[in-house]
């Protein structure tokens, strides 16, 4: 598994894939958060807080964390490289684990140089430091953990399909109705007093509850199984592609 995720990392930054992720995270937060004009401008609000930060990531991720995943398998498919890796003595599940780690690494190095907004923000505060350093924290880890859900849904859909853009873009769908259709649907009162119960489906609303700064186990765990779940699909669907290579 560490040979399968050192590779990934040293693919990611061996050529522009990994530099290109990292900084056009930043470029695109940061044009939201201090350049244009709006409802995420923190200059324009007039507040030292850092939730527009964490309101516009999933988004940003939402596009850019299927682009990372979406040659995970796909590019193995295309060049005829599956079936030998899927040959060779390691297990399906560390290759998957290697590959998903990987792109899991790849995202918290983009996440960490934002660590200069909160810089900023404590600059910005009056007096200076006055801003809600618990729900940062809890943000910060619940965009890590939205990065690991992202991460294995794009790992999944790369493995359906030989075309990395058709793994794209079921990447960013399945993604999309992960985080957000869930919260839509119940917002809708179609399900009447069940809407809250089908809201906590979604990403978003245990993102939203471990940004206030309150680190739930219930968020954790949900977080966890989905992750997993998403993985062990990937495994399921390869395992056939592994049978026929044998």
């Amino acid at each position: 598994m560490l040979a399968i995720l050192n590779k990934e990392i040293q693919s990611f930054f061996s050529s522009l894939t990994g530099y290109l992720v990292i900084g056009l995270f930043l470029i695109a937060c940061g044009s939201f958060l201090f350049i244009f004009s709006g409802g995420y401008n923190i200059l324009d609000s007039g507040f030292a807080d850092l939730k527009p930060f964490f309101s516009i990531a999933p988004w940003i991720f939402l596009f850019l964390i299927p682009a990372i995943t979406m040659k995970s398998f796909s590019d193995e498919k295309r060049m005829g490289t599956m079936e030998i890796l899927l040959t060779k003595p390691i297990g399906l599940w560390k290759l998957i684990t290697g590959k998903y780690l990987g792109v899991v690494v790849l995202v918290i190095l983009a996440i960490i140089p934002s660590l200069l907004y909160v810089l900023t923000i404590n600059q910005l505060g009056r007096p200076v430091g006055n801003f809600d350093l618990g729900a940062t924290v809890g943000s910060y880890i619940g965009l890590i953990f939205l990065g690991g859900c992202y991460a294995s849904i794009g790992i999944f859909a790369s493995s359906l399909s030989s075309n990395q853009i058709v793994s794209f873009l079921l990447a960013v769908f399945l993604c999309f109705l992960s985080y957000y259709a869930f919260e839509a649907l119940s917002q809708t009162n179609i399900f009447g007093n069940s809407g809250y119960i089908l809201e906590s489906f979604g990403i978003s609303f245990h993102y939203k509850s471990i940004s206030r700064g309150v680190v739930d186990t219930r968020d954790i765990i949900y977080f966890l199984s989905l992750i997993f779940l998403f993985l062990k699909l990937t495994e399921i669907n390869l395992s056939g592609t592994k049978k026929r290579a044998q």
